[in-house]
């Protein structure tokens, strides 16, 4: 079995719309039922890691400026990694992200470990 990394990119206007308690909650309950799914499957094969949205970044002058870390719409929401046999199943575990729903990506890339 092989491990995938799932990283979630969303656009900074959903920030926008889970402005209320309720809006937030149910974007929320989305992922948790995601990740319950997963974890019943024996699909994690890592935690789901979050970080703060803002974060810096270093430059290769060693300049460190603040995030986001890119110029476009979209910022790095998180990431998880799971088992999947192949690119194929990494697709379809990652088309079930609740970030598809909200306008987001899920980038998808094989772990490759050098032991």
């Amino acid at each position: 079995m092989n491990e995938f990394v799932l990283i979630f990119h969303k656009s900074h206007a959903v920030s926008e719309t889970l402005v209320s308690e309720e809006a937030l909650q149910t974007y929320l309950n989305h992922w948790q039922d995601w990740y319950r799914g997963l974890a019943a499957q024996d699909k994690l094969a890592w935690p789901v890691q979050y970080w703060d949205p803002v974060g810096k970044v270093l430059t290769a002058n060693h300049v460190i400026r603040q995030g986001p870390f890119s110029k476009t719409d979209r910022i790095i929401d998180g990431l998880i990694i799971v088992k999947a046999s192949d690119y194929n199943e990494a697709k379809e575990i990652a088309s079930g992200c609740p970030i598809l729903d909200w306008e987001g990506a899920v980038e998808i890339h094989r772990a490759i470990s050098y032991k």
